[in-house]
């Protein structure tokens, strides 16, 4: 047992140390300047009253960029989220915007069906799909515009700063998401480039969309993200990081929806990614010294260095690529609180979203289980 833990966590420092390297290396990277600006289309799927909604949006009408258009989509007419859009419209009428309401989806996945209508009605080559919990600067489109210059870059995805809400579950989670989900991200781009598109800001090409068989092919699969990088790798196209980060604004949940939005989160990886799933306990250093010390308590000085290589990395990736804010003490909570959803993923095929039961399938597809209303084949624009 002592030989297996010491094993473990020797590959997790190895990893954390590999992940300051990766956003070292990430940092050296200098943006190019925008030469003639390519027109842009941001895609917005949109669903009932996030946190902060009105804010987040505002800023996609803000962007310091000369042609834009903003497409949103909505399900119901009645949908909440829609005088928050009409509001915005009227306020910068001068920015070319359009709302569509696409009725009831006919895909499992209902933000793609979204994406796939707005991608129809789109003006523009180059779009960036972007979740409603988001929020930018005005110079967003400058930096995703000047990276597509470079002909090679067919999909591009942002990293993101979590935000959390008041809850405590929220600050939890956004610890976990700004310490430890983009270190993953860095490290895999280090070690095998960008093979796959993560997160809630993705540029891509209508073109490359195309080739990967457009939004009907990413239906079936909960993490459409992911599976849309991944095969746009396979067609021979180039998959960026972005060195432009995002706020992901994760709201204030409690226990029980935290808990269950996590669990998601588990189980569509372990699916979407499976040998990526298993590495993920390499990145829980402070779970493998505890266990280490629980079964020897003369290794203690071994926690002591694994807890001052895990704030480096943390620090070095949090506060220089995200530029978050750590909660120190909720460091070590969360990394606990990451190997129980993590062990807990490998368990159980089925998620709740936004109301709805799915089960998945071991090829990362999903289907409903609750039953749906008929779809809508029409949509509506104004």
């Amino acid at each position: 047992m002592t030989a297996v833990l010491l094993a473990l966590l020797g590959c997790a420092l190895v990893y954390s140390l590999l992940s300051i390297v990766a956003a070292l290396g990430y940092l050296s990277v200098r943006p190019p300047a925008l030469g003639t600006p390519q027109p842009i289309s941001i895609l917005k799927p949109l669903s009932g009253l996030d946190l902060e909604l009105e804010s987040n949006l505002r800023t996609f009408f803000e962007q310091k960029y000369p042609d834009f258009e903003i497409l949103f989509a909505v399900r119901s007419a009645d949908d909440p989220a829609v005088a928050v859009v009409e509001r915005l419209r009227g306020e910068y009428a001068q920015v070319p915007s359009r709302l569509l309401v696409t009725g009831e989806p006919r895909y499992s996945n209902a933000k793609v069906y979204s994406l796939e209508l707005m991608l129809e009605a789109a003006a523009n080559d180059l779009v960036v799909m972007s979740d409603s919990d988001t929020r930018v600067d005005p110079n967003m489109l400058r930096t995703v515009g000047a990276e597509f210059q470079d002909p090679r870059v067919g999909i591009s995805t942002c990293p993101y700063r979590a935000i959390p809400g008041p809850s405590f579950w929220s600050r939890l989670e956004a610890t976990g998401l700004n310490a430890n989900f983009m270190a993953g991200i860095l490290a895999a781009r280090m070690i095998e480039g960008m093979r796959f598109a993560v997160g809630p800001t993705i540029a891509a090409r209508r073109s490359v969309l195309h080739s990967i068989g457009g939004f009907s092919r990413l239906k079936d699969y909960l993490a459409e993200d992911f599976v849309m990088g991944k095969f746009a790798a396979r067609a021979g196209f180039g998959v960026m990081l972005s060195s432009y980060v995002i706020e992901h604004h994760i709201g204030g949940s409690d226990l029980v929806r935290n808990a269950a939005h996590r669990l998601r989160w588990a189980r569509s990886t372990r699916r979407s990614r499976p040998l990526g799933y298993l590495g993920q306990l390499f990145t829980m250093p402070l779970p493998l010294a505890l266990l280490l010390c629980a079964v020897h308590r003369a290794w203690w000085p071994v926690l002591l260095l694994t807890l001052a290589v895990r704030m480096l990395a943390a620090s070095v990736v949090s506060g220089k690529v995200l530029r978050a804010r750590l909660d120190w003490a909720l460091l070590p909570l969360e990394d606990l609180a990451g190997l129980c959803f993590w062990i807990a993923g490998f368990f159980g095929n089925t998620v709740v979203w936004r109301g709805h039961r799915y089960r998945l399938h071991s090829d990362g597809r999903f289907e409903l289980l609750t039953p749906a209303e008929p779809a809508n084949t029409e949509f509506a624009t104004n």
